[in-house]
């Protein structure tokens, strides 16, 4: 089995190290990455300077781009023969409702999706990662069977990938894995007023608190119940019950 691991936290992430031993466990992987943080680039592609992939061992590169690119640059350019699997992650915090439409991780997988490539993406839904890298270490032998237990599906979804979160558990604390949906997330006093040193105003995006809600079947509510959460994501964001029911609110102009 050929396995493309990429992320969005860069190729000298500790999360992306843990997924390449995981995954050495059931296949031949191949790890294409960014040179450097990417996280929240979403699935935007570099258009505006060409791309210098850089060898940094025997099917290990980085690349100077984001997560989507690393993607497509592998698939169509780098890897002499298509992957069974693309592999993103492991991602430094969580991946759970909203954030998977910023999330470069996601984004990654949802390359692969859109490259006709079964693809999973995982994240460590824990916070502060030097608080937590014990418990990373510890998710590799909980990550490779649930990795070989994924990529053997007798009938793995079509035009879906996996976003998976772990949670910020020892491993014998893990209570198993369960298939979720997403949830909402709500960032609060998320936009940080300061001064540059000429004293003009600029505002900085990031921190804040956030607080979660949902239904009992919701990936954070599977998270912080001890489970590992399993959402399945596609492509199409069409609101199909909306779509369904538009004799109840559509009038045709």
């Amino acid at each position: 089995m050929q396995i493309l691991c990429t992320n969005d936290d860069g190729i000298l992430a500790h999360g992306l190290e843990c997924l390449i031993r995981a995954a050495e466990q059931i296949g031949d992987v191949t790890v294409v990455a960014p040179d450097r943080e990417q996280s929240a680039t979403s699935h935007s592609l570099t258009l505006h300077h060409p791309l210098r992939p850089v060898r940094r061992g025997e099917r290990r590169f980085q690349v100077d781009g984001t997560p989507t690119d690393c993607v497509m640059l592998a698939v169509e350019a780098l890897m002499s023969e298509r992957p069974d699997f693309v592999v993103s992650g492991i991602n430094h915090g969580p991946n759970m409702g909203e954030d998977v439409l910023y999330s470069g991780t996601v984004a990654a997988a949802m390359e692969g999706l859109a490259l006709g490539i079964p693809s999973i993406a995982i994240s460590f839904a824990g916070g502060d990662l030097r608080a937590d890298i014990a418990k990373l270490n510890e998710q590799i032998d909980v990550l490779a069977p649930l990795l070989r237990h994924l990529t053997s599906l007798d009938r793995f979804p079509r035009e879906t990938l996996l976003n998976v979160n772990l949670p910020p558990r020892r491993r014998e604390e893990i209570k198993g894995v369960k298939l979720t949906r997403l949830g909402r997330r709500v960032y609060s006093n998320s936009i940080q007023p300061m001064r540059d040193p000429w004293g003009r105003h600029i505002y900085w995006i990031g921190g804040g608190a956030i607080s979660w809600h949902g239904s009992t079947d919701s990936d954070f509510q599977a998270i912080q119940d001890g489970f590992i959460s399993v959402t399945p994501l596609h492509l199409d964001l069409t609101h199909r019950d909306v779509l369904d029911t538009a004799e109840t609110w559509w009038r045709t102009p």
